[in-house]
């Protein structure tokens, strides 16, 4: 009977052994997603059900180890959405799941482009994107005043960036985002006492306001302080803007010849016929524009024309005259 006792204790002993180490590589195996695989973790969704969403997913099969795995652990899983990567442990997945940083689809949106342009970039990340939706929440005074801004849309408000948006965010979701990172920029700046600009323009919005025009009317960084100097010194004399990009805004028309008809316009944006600022931005300044907008470059230039040789640079002067003359060589380099 010692004998049969101890064979079967050293049976038994054996087969646990085995098992153990069974259960242990099983649960110490690599998924078998050989791409990353994206996932969605509903909100109330126990631990003990992750297991199945993995399952359907081709993440992890194997239903035992997972359960012995998770009755070992008892993971803490939160909602959202997540990137499993190929051949990780349950450890691993359980890291992820539980770490809450859920998934992110990266959109950059260039400097300069009016809230209308914007869809076309986002849609490349986000290709169900509502852009009469978009829109409207853009045109939404309501909308904008929940956001804690004093301004009738969004325009202007919109920073350019490059954003790690929620992936499954939506057109609300994204348009806060893009304000809140405006609003930041601007305390930010605030903390600046070393500009007057504030006190001379007033308020974030006209500072924004003016910023469009800069970023609108150069693409070189190391001209738009001197154009910004210009627009400021025909603030303080009373002197129309005169800036082209504004007659655009009013018609969306960004490229080609702007027509007698439009420059007439009695639209309160068109700047070539109206004294002062327009009543909000005309596209959304970045960083660099707004900067240049709160320290402008010490000039006593009135005017700027396009040298139009290639350099993407323009004439700057004092009068008039000068001012002609400039545009008679932008001409003679056109071959006109």
């Amino acid at each position: 009977m010692k004998k049969i006792f101890a064979f079967f204790f050293v049976f038994l002993t054996l087969a646990g052994a085995f098992c153990y180490f069974q259960a242990k590589n099983r649960i110490n195996a690599t998924s078998e997603n050989d791409q990353t695989v994206l996932i969605e973790i509903p909100n109330g969704t126990p631990a003990s059900r992750v297991g199945d969403l993995l399952s359907k997913k081709g993440i992890w099969t194997d239903e035992l180890a997972y359960k012995v795995w998770n009755k070992l652990t008892q993971p803490s899983i939160q909602k959202g959405w997540y990137e499993i990567p190929p051949h990780v442990t349950l450890d691993e997945i359980g890291e992820i799941l539980g770490s809450g940083k859920t998934a992110t689809r990266r959109v950059t949106i260039p400097e300069g482009r009016a809230s209308w342009e914007m869809p076309a970039y986002l849609k490349k990340a986000f290709p169900e994107l509502d852009e009469d939706r978009w829109n409207k929440l853009v045109q939404s005074a309501e909308f904008a005043k929940s956001l804690g801004l004093d301004a009738k849309s969004l325009e202007g408000y919109l920073l350019p960036d490059t954003y790690p948006f929620p992936i499954d965010a939506d057109e609300e979701t994204i348009l806060r985002q893009m304000v809140a990172a405006n609003l930041k920029l601007r305390d930010q700046l605030e903390e600046d006492s070393a500009s007057s600009m504030w006190k001379t323009l007033g308020n974030w919005h006209k500072v924004l306001t003016l910023a469009s025009v800069v970023e609108e009317e150069t693409g070189i960084p190391e001209e738009r302080p001197l154009i910004a100097g210009v627009f400021h010194n025909r603030l303080k004399i009373g002197m129309p803007l005169g800036a082209d990009p504004t007659v655009r805004f009013i018609f969306r028309n960004l490229t080609g010849p702007i027509y007698k008809s439009q420059l007439n316009s009695d639209s309160p944006y068109n700047t070539r016929k109206f004294k002062g600022l327009m009543p909000g931005p005309i596209s959304n300044p970045g960083r660099k524009a707004i900067e240049a907008t709160l320290h402008p470059a010490s000039t006593e230039a009135l005017y700027f024309v396009a040298k139009d040789d290639g350099s993407m640079t323009h004439f700057f002067s004092k009068t008039l005259a000068d001012h002609n003359k400039y545009k008679d060589v932008a001409a003679r380099t056109r071959g006109e």
